[in-house]
């Protein structure tokens, strides 16, 4: 009989579907006792990477798009997003703001973004009724000359190109339904690189005696196997270790904003008072909270009310420079008042590191800071899902955020082929197009039941903090069964052939 090359390569294998590593010398090993987890982790592992492994493919694809979005913007919108200094002087904000206005008169401003360089425009985002699904039309000043350069229509401040790549990456241009697909990705991530190590794990300590070559093996392939499975598990599994750390983050940090695991990760964010502090532009609540320990820079006791918008955004030099003078730095996004009785409210917009995240209330009328929201009173948590999401974003420090997010993209992308190709490779031999089968079924049966049970209360925890991860679990479970229920039926019913002849 013939046996498969990745079973006549190792013939000390005792179960085809346990990790091996190449053995370099043929001294005696202490025996290590298996962990009866290991071929429960190795079928749930299998089944994960067969089936959600498409979705993180897709992910990694779309996410690699997005993360160069900055360069792409730069290059398809370099006339509305970029002039050239020459050592000129910038001309007032609230001139570029009037220049925007008679060029489009339509709307009301929402938000006005002066640049953040010498060589940006500036953006006056105006609130259109035409416009829906959130669109809103930005207007790109020359800061120089006041000349219009052009518009567009964006979403948050992103350009159409940008915006489209985003909802490609969160949702595939499927609304809300789709996004069932970037959760189900960041939901089994986290399991796929945890099992997967634990597994590597398991198959080095069997097979190595001391540190130094545990630690070599764990992070090198083995490029003395001859090709088959072993060499490619030994890329698929050495490569994974270099990225776990980072597929861990951008799995957590995924999460934070998906549907449903989002939506209770928010919950636990407000029950520990950990969210990002919402400040009021009220400017009798911004006194309130300057009381309380914000930093105030002074408020008239009756403020005069802002009579049109034109008074409001003519003060609006005073209100950087106020907002400056409170410790904020010059890449603002400024947001007028809404009604009589509230203030500009400037945020900081800069992600570099230091990240500057600092907020501030501005009267209209007196251009005075009435309160200011620091970023480092903000609660720990809040600050690290601020930062997390930046750097997931690839806006933390640069292009080498871009460049790590890449190369984490590109490396999720390469464990996953050679994934397919060890099935592939386990494919029974003389069957050109069959598959490799799954590990063996039963597994369970050896895990103890004290811990069989705590598991499955860990899952059940898990599954419901992240309802995607919980519904899919279930349903490997039941075509898991299904599968072994039907192969039990097909050797039943040779049992009793066999018996009848």
């Amino acid at each position: 009989m013939t046996l498969p090359a990745d079973r006549t390569e190792d013939p000390s294998i005792e179960d085809p579907h346990v990790l091996t590593a190449v053995v370099e010398d043929e001294k005696p090993r202490p025996v290590t006792r298996r962990s009866p987890w290991g071929a429960l982790i190795l079928r749930l592992h299998f089944y994960a990477g067969v089936f959600i492994a498409p979705f993180l493919a897709v992910a990694a694809l779309t996410g690699l798009a997005y993360v160069f979005s900055p360069q792409l913007d730069s290059i398809v919108y370099r006339d509305e997003l970029h002039v050239d200094p020459q050592g000129r002087t910038a001309l007032p904000v609230a001139q570029q703001i009037a220049a925007a206005r008679a060029a489009h008169p339509e709307g009301d401003v929402a938000q006005v973004i002066p640049g953040s360089t010498a060589e940006d425009t500036t953006q006056v985002t105006l609130n259109v009724p035409e416009l829906t699904d959130d669109r809103q039309r930005t207007v790109y000043v020359d800061p120089y000359t006041a000349e219009v350069r052009g518009e567009l229509t964006t979403w948050a401040g992103y350009t159409p190109v940008r915006t489209w790549l985003d909802d490609t990456h969160r949702n595939l241009q499927l609304g809300d339904w789709g996004r069932w697909y970037s959760e189900t990705a960041a939901s089994w991530l986290w399991v796929v690189v945890l099992g997967g190590l634990f597994l590597w794990w398991q198959q080095l300590r069997r097979r190595t005696r001391d540190s130094r070559g545990f630690l070599r093996r764990a992070l090198t392939p083995d490029l003395a196997a001859r090709t088959g499975v072993r060499r490619t598990r030994s890329w698929h599994a050495a490569l994974g270790v270099w990225l776990a750390v980072g597929l861990l983050f951008l799995s957590a940090t995924g999460l934070t904003w998906s549907r449903w695991a989002g939506g209770n990760f928010g919950e636990v964010l407000t029950a520990l008072n950990s969210n990002s502090p919402e400040v009021s532009t009220s400017l009798e609540a911004s006194g309130s909270t300057a009381a309380t320990g914000h930093e105030g820079h002074g408020m008239s006791e009756a403020p005069a009310p802002v009579s049109d918008e034109a008074q409001s955004l003519d003060r609006v030099d005073e209100v950087i420079a106020a907002a400056n003078g409170a410790g904020l730095n010059d890449a603002v996004r400024l947001t007028p008042p809404a009604a009589e009785g509230e203030g500009w409210l400037v945020v900081e917009k800069d992600r570099s590191i230091p990240v500057h995240f600092d907020k501030a209330v501005v009267d209209p009328s007196t251009s005075e800071v009435v309160s200011v929201s620091r970023f480092a009173d903000w609660p720990f948590l809040a600050q690290v899902t601020s930062i997390g999401i930046a750097a997931h974003m690839g806006l933390l420090f640069g292009l080498a955020n871009q460049l790590l997010l890449a190369g984490l993209a590109v490396g999720l992308l390469c464990v996953i082929v050679w994934g397919y190709r060890m099935w592939w490779q386990r494919r029974p031999t003389g069957k050109r197009f069959a598959l490799g089968s799954a590990p063996k079924p039963g597994a369970w049966r050896a895990v103890p039941p004290v811990q069989l049970l705590f598991a499955a209360a860990i899952a059940a925890a898990v599954g419901w903090f992240m309802p995607v991860l919980g519904v899919t679990l279930i349903a490997f479970l039941v075509v898991d069964a299904a599968v072994g229920l039907a192969r039990n039926q097909r050797k039943g019913a040779g049992t009793v052939s066999s018996a009848s002849r």
